[in-house]
């Protein structure tokens, strides 16, 4: 854990602002999806005891979105809510587009009562991913659901076609409501312990089939789509007497190796294919925590569709490793070169050696005390949001709205600060960035809309 993790990457957003602004670009050539969202308050009990949460069009998790690689979608997202509110699509690069990204860097939030029509495309884009509000905390309450993004017709994948797809959004869950969790924050305290993990808005569920996939046959081979989309804790997957063929990260088709288990960390989606080779019988479907002091667990059934033996006996248990087996089975994620994704030609770059990087960025993350409170910093300057977007004020020239000069690109060991600051780059910039972790738990960065290699 102590080494540094070291990218490349082509263009960095989050930390990192693009000087560029381009025109919103769609293709008149690819099919348009029309959808209508409208976000309330409901009162359901994930963990047997009722609690508010955040519903898209009464359902909890959202909506899932099943589109096709290069649709036009607009979405017309109606905010019932009591305060402001805004979806980010995770994952998708939003190429041309970035305010419709839906944070506070690139996007107004939506007042309450009023609404507010995304229109994006998953340009060149395949995969599994997900979306989230991003503003209030209303992560905490729900408002998140899957996108689940299929090839065009012709377009092959390194795989044969499964028999059929799940998705599964798994994540820990508090029974604190999200504003009373804010505030707990706001006043300065660490977020505390979960009281639960969720597996498709549920502790306990069964997996035996959906309209799409009438029977889970003896034989067959299925994929499962699985991300984390919880707030603070990686968990763990497995299937009791499966392993499991990892086919996807992140959008990225990679080398396929088999596994028992894996570790999802926060934000992370990962695709898998899972052949039902067993005994025609039930078996458990596990998500839980990981480095952690007290387990968290969220259940599952693989039913059989002929089985008459339901599950029984203890979960299936955890792997023995810690964080550095987590590391080192991360390390088994490469970028398959040879395979397409989106397009029909490879998806890697064969001059590794050859690119010059136009600079290096060193980001260390730590936890300081500032005015007594504590907050989370990146090179000692903890984010602030701006009240006017950062998109708006770079393209209109706004004076004061954001710094370029409070966050160095190395750390300094200075006194920590508040800001909002961002780091300058231009367009077709290649940038070496190096992610420092400082502290004694695991950290989660996310690396919105851009693509990146992991050279060490």
């Amino acid at each position: 854990m102590g080494k540094p993790v070291l990218l490349h990457s082509l263009l960095l957003s989050g930390l990192l602002l693009l000087a560029v602004l381009d025109v919103s670009l769609v293709n008149a050539d690819d099919p348009y999806r029309f959808y209508t969202w409208t976000v309330t308050y409901g009162t359901i009990s994930p963990l047997g005891a009722p609690q508010q949460v955040i519903l898209i069009n009464g359902q909890f998790p959202g909506p899932q979105l099943d589109v096709v690689t290069n649709d036009n979608l607009v979405l017309n997202l109606i905010n019932k809510l009591d305060v402001p509110f805004l979806l980010t699509w995770n994952g998708i690069k939003q190429r041309k587009n970035s305010w419709q990204d839906g944070v506070l860097g690139t996007n107004c939030p939506i007042p309450p009562g009023s609404n507010y029509t995304y229109n994006f495309q998953p340009k060149d884009q395949i995969g599994s991913f997900t979306y989230f509000p991003s503003t209030g905390f209303h992560r905490a309450a729900g408002g998140y659901g899957a996108i689940n993004v299929y090839q065009r017709p012709r377009i092959p994948v390194p795989y044969a076609t499964p028999d059929g797809d799940f998705t599964l959004l798994v994540g820990d869950w508090y029974k604190t409501g999200h504003k009373a969790l804010q505030a707990s924050l706001d006043s300065g305290k660490s977020l505390p312990f979960p009281d639960g993990v969720l597996i498709n808005g549920h502790s306990q569920a069964t997996f035996s089939g959906d309209q799409d996939m009438p029977t889970l046959s003896a034989g067959k081979t299925y994929k499962f789509r699985v991300s984390n989309v919880g707030l603070k804790n990686t968990l763990n997957f497995r299937i009791q007497g499966h392993t499991m063929k990892l086919i996807e990260v992140e959008g990225s088709h990679v080398v396929q190796n088999m596994y028992d288990s894996l570790d999802v960390h926060v934000g992370q989606s990962v695709n898998v294919l899972v052949t039902l080779n067993q005994a025609p019988k039930d078996y458990y479907i596990v998500a839980s925590t990981r480095f952690t002091p007290k387990k968290l667990v969220a259940s599952g059934v693989l039913h059989y569709t002929n089985s008459k033996t339901p599950v029984s006996g203890p979960l299936p248990a955890e792997p023995s490793y810690q964080l550095h087996g987590s590391m080192e089975q991360a390390r088994t994620y490469r970028w398959n070169l040879t395979a397409n994704a989106a397009r029909p030609n490879p998806q890697g770059s064969f001059h590794y050696g050859k690119i010059t990087t136009t600079k290096t960025i060193v980001l260390s993350n730590s936890a300081p005390l500032i005015n007594g409170k504590q907050r989370y910093a990146v090179n000692g300057v903890s984010y602030v949001n701006a009240d006017t977007p950062l998109k708006l004020a770079d393209y209109f020239n706004i004076p004061g709205v954001f710094s370029t000069s409070s966050l160095q690109t190395v750390p300094n060991g200075g006194a920590a600060t508040v800001a909002t600051s961002v780091i300058p780059t231009s367009l077709h910039d290649f940038i070496e960035v190096v992610f420092q972790n400082d502290e004694n738990a695991m950290q989660s960065w996310h690396l919105d809309g851009y693509d990146f290699w992991v050279v060490g």
